[in-house]
């Protein structure tokens, strides 16, 4: 997939467990498991808004376009 979901690094600069955003922007542990390791096939504005709301961030900072076909001939 060509968007690399970095919730993770946002929320370990913000000093935020899952468990606690989750309970904040009112979804499931899984279901915040399934965006942060990327399974997701979409995410809905408002979720994104609140996740963005809750660690004080850019929609930017969590979600990033790498061009699959550069890094497939990189590596």
């Amino acid at each position: 997939m060509s968007i690399k979901i970095n919730l993770d690094m946002v929320m370990l600069k913000k000093n935020m467990s899952s468990k606690d955003l989750a309970k904040i922007i009112n979804i499931t542990n899984a279901n915040l498991s399934i965006l942060k390791t990327g399974k997701a096939k979409a995410i809905r504005f408002s979720t994104l808004n609140d996740i963005c709301k809750a660690l004080n961030c850019q929609p930017g900072d969590i979600l990033e376009y790498v061009n699959d076909e550069i890094e497939d001939t990189i590596e």
